[in-house]
């Protein structure tokens, strides 16, 4: 038995945890004998998807902790000219 996945239009609305969890599983499927040729294009196609929207989400975070790390630094700095 496979697992169902999302309607395509719902990506967006899936956490990174949920999208990895949904291209691990489609990647099993894929990986073992039991794929069905009639649906392997449209899971090649939501997998590719799910990959696009994982790799949006790191790039939002990791941008998000620049932002956080560099207000860190500029903190630091504050701090030390205070302490000269």
């Amino acid at each position: 038995m496979t697992k169902k996945t999302v309607p395509a239009e719902s990506i967006s609305d899936l956490g990174y945890a949920d999208a990895l969890t949904e291209l691990e599983a489609i990647l099993a499927e894929l990986e073992s004998s039991l794929v069905d040729v009639d649906t392997l294009a449209t899971k090649v196609g939501r997998a590719a998807n799910l990959v696009t929207h994982c790799r949006a989400r790191l790039s939002i975070v990791r941008h998000d902790v620049d932002k956080v790390v560099a207000g860190l630094d500029t903190d630091l700095n504050d701090d030390q000219g205070d302490n000269q």
